[in-house]
């Protein structure tokens, strides 16, 4: 399935800095993350990526996360937004800038 470049365009990705990041209680795959995205306040955003890293090695770290997507209802909790990560299981990756850049800079 092919999309247009204004498609693409209306996709928000911005570069956030975790702030914070816990397991989801009753949960294995679950992390709640406060991010920065460069609005003023954290975004809180639910993650099912548990599995594959560790909290304590999110926070202070920058990803890309999609920023415009529908706020969605997860276990009682609002997540507003998602991070972009690559692959499955042995092959799962966080995606993350070679250096340093604002909060809420936007990828092209």
């Amino acid at each position: 399935m092919s999309i247009s470049i204004d498609d693409f365009r209306r996709a928000e990705i911005k570069i956030g800095t975790v702030l914070s990041a816990e397991r989801v209680p009753g949960t294995d795959k679950l992390l709640r993350l406060e991010v920065d995205v460069g609005e003023g306040a954290a975004r809180q955003i639910l993650s099912g990526i548990a599995e594959h890293v560790r909290p304590e090695d999110m926070v202070g770290r920058q990803f890309p996360f999609l920023t415009n997507l529908e706020s969605r209802v997860i276990r009682g909790l609002a997540s507003n937004g998602m991070i972009l990560a690559v692959g499955e299981g042995d092959t799962f990756a966080l995606l993350s800038p070679t250096r340093a850049v604002d909060e809420g800079s936007r990828i092209r």
